[in-house]
């Protein structure tokens, strides 16, 4: 068995964690933050201030993939989130009736609740298990490394408490980390980038919906968007939910959407902000907002092999995927799950570093590269604010089209929820014919058609 080394507290960090130590392995985490989660959920969602964590307070949502990992092997921290407060839709719920059910029908249900809460029940769980000793307010300063004949290996981390050595060090520390400069100072090659702007900036608002009213309405919520902004609602854990809205970040209207009047004006000229606001719920937070996001993807592995060994990344360390799609938390668990399996092959090895690398091209990548495409489409017509023609007209319909035919929501579901890749799900020649028989009976479509037009848009953000 081996001792693991985890840097970063979020998300990935605790999953790798106390996954690694149910399969018999002993684990240090090491976080910056002097402090975890609690079960205070709404003091420390909205009173914790988390610079190093932005994301923190935007809304998230558990896919079937993080789902499956979390009921599969972490049932604890599952009932845990149920416990408190999380609810569960599955997605073919959007129709009155829903569909006879078919194989795999069990993998599209996703967890609606806010990120604290699964950081409380992994923190919950992370204290209860012998495995771990879990270091908080004990940031990692530098790695410790050997020079070998095939090149650098590293051996443990630092802290400022003195060394710490390990047979794997888990680097879950996010796109933020310090983990590429401690490796160029080690004598690395520097690690091989992918990134993509995707020139979105989104605003969101926190609401609680009023006394007596368990859920809002089953639809519509999904995203609404015309040719230049997006509404969103994520419904979460105990009657709480959040409002976005989505403009590309070179949008004059942008800083308007800070003010709070202005922002609840906006969103309710979209279907899903009309309908959750129209039922009078309390705001609990002013707008928070975010911008400069990219996808990021970073492997330690180049043309000439891994440049690094002893050491692995997990979570935003290598792919960092705007949250349009959700697919983050998905990912992480995923890479975390893997580790865990894999942390007693020699984890010091140049092969197990290969062959992390080879899974995570072959697992992680492709969802990547799905993530790119999307928000390359939306910025675009965000940012031009022309809906294009041809095959973008063609996945605006499917899309559309699911919300009327359960069996091309099941299809769009299975993407969504990471069952089946796109280009396999909406190549089913039954789904093709569906959307064209869709299509047919609508000659004059125009995708993305919901929403203020420009004018309207500009007088309302205008104040």
């Amino acid at each position: 068995m081996a001792h693991v080394l985890v840097i970063g507290g979020g998300v990935g960090g605790p999953a790798t964690a106390l996954l690694a130590a149910r399969r018999g392995h002993t684990v240090e985490l090491f976080e910056r933050d002097t402090r975890a989660p609690g079960t205070a959920l709404d003091r420390d969602f909205f009173g914790w201030r988390r610079p190093a964590v932005p994301q923190a307070t935007q809304p998230h949502v558990l896919l079937g993939a993080a789902r499956t990992v979390l009921r599969n092997e972490l049932p604890d921290v599952y009932e845990e989130m149920l416990r408190l407060g999380a609810r569960e839709r599955h997605e073919l719920d959007w129709f009155d009736v829903r569909p006879p059910a078919r194989p795999g029908d069990e993998d599209l249900v996703m967890i609606q609740a806010r990120r604290i809460l699964l950081e409380s029940a992994l923190t919950t769980a992370l204290r209860a298990e012998p495995g771990v000793v879990a270091r908080y307010g004990e940031p990692v300063t530098g790695l410790t490394s050997l020079t070998t004949p095939s090149g650098v290996r590293v051996t443990g981390v630092t802290t400022e408490a003195g060394g710490h050595p390990g047979d794997l060090v888990v680097d879950a520390g996010g796109r933020r980390g310090g983990v590429e400069r401690w490796l160029t100072a080690a004598g690395c090659r520097p690690s091989v980038v992918e990134r993509h702007r995707t020139g979105l900036a989104y605003f969101c608002r926190w609401y609680q919906l009023p006394g007596g009213v368990e859920d809002g309405p089953r639809r519509p919520w999904a995203v609404a968007g015309g040719t230049f902004a997006g509404c969103a609602v994520f419904p979460a854990d105990n009657r709480v939910f959040a409002v976005t809205l989505i403009v590309h970040t070179g949008d004059s209207t942008r800083s308007a959407l800070r003010d709070p009047a202005v922002f609840e004006a906006a969103a309710r000229c979209f279907p899903p902000g009309a309908a959750w606001l129209g039922l009078g719920a309390e705001p609990l937070s002013g707008v928070v907002a975010t911008a400069s996001l990219d996808n990021r993807w970073s492997a330690l592995v180049d043309d000439r092999g891994p440049v690094v060994t002893g050491l692995v990344p997990v979570g935003d360390a290598i792919t960092h995927t705007n949250p349009t799609l959700g697919q983050g938390t998905s990912l992480a668990l995923w890479a975390a799950s893997r580790v865990a399996r894999t942390a007693h092959q020699e984890p010091a090895s140049e092969q197990f570093a290969a062959d992390h690398h080879a899974w995570a091209v072959r697992t992680l990548k492709p969802w990547f590269d799905f993530q790119v495409v999307a928000d390359a489409a939306i910025g675009e017509r965000f940012a031009t604010r022309v809906a294009r023609t041809g095959t973008a007209r063609e996945i605006a319909a499917l899309f559309d089209c699911a919300l009327d035919d359960p069996e091309v929501m099941r299809a769009r579901a299975r993407v969504r929820h990471l069952a089946e890749p796109p280009e396999r799900a909406y190549a089913d020649p039954e789904v093709r014919a569906r959307v064209a028989r869709w299509l047919a009976a609508r000659p004059e479509y125009a995708p993305n058609a919901v929403g203020p037009d420009r004018a309207e848009w500009e007088r309302l953000t205008a104040g």
